[in-house]
């Protein structure tokens, strides 16, 4: 594993322990050459999954594309880190225990909505709005109403 704060190839684990229950391994590394101490996550590596996007090109998944815009919908709301990274965790959950190779974004995509629902309002639709691409102030107020409607009756 390459230090990433001098590049230098030789680095040794000063702690491993499972995290994640128990889905992943932390290990706490340290540079022989710095001396800098930083922290690696590995997890299993599952079905190679390919994302059918809307134009039905494929692309090889990536887990940094949706916590990028859950971050960019989250800007300035009280959501930690902590809680985006449960967020993906959930969605990687539901995406890879269907078994199958491929998942179209519009799957990834309404599980975020869904899992951004719960948490925080403004930040689903904020994520909402460019994932549906909304056209005008309208269609904001329609998704609002919405949300207002569904909260009148809880």
């Amino acid at each position: 594993m390459k230090c990433p704060f001098c590049n230098a190839e030789d680095t040794k684990v000063i702690d491993s322990r499972p995290a994640d229950d128990n889905t992943a391994i932390r290990r706490r590394r340290q540079c022989e050459s710095c001396g800098q101490r930083f922290t690696t996550y590995e997890k299993v590596e599952t079905i190679p999954m390919m994302v059918i996007k809307k134009d039905n090109s494929r692309v090889p998944y990536d887990r940094s594309k949706i916590e990028a815009g859950i971050v960019r919908s989250c800007h300035k709301r009280p959501i930690s880190t902590q809680q985006i990274n449960q967020i993906v965790d959930e969605i990687e959950n539901e995406i890879f225990s269907n078994n199958e190779r491929e998942v179209p974004t519009s799957q990834i995509g309404e599980l975020v909505m869904q899992k951004l629902k719960a948490v925080d309002q403004v930040a689903y639709v904020r994520f909402a709005s460019v994932y549906r691409e909304f056209k005008d102030i309208n269609t904001f107020v329609d998704e609002i109403g919405k949300l207002l409607k569904s909260q009148e009756s809880k």
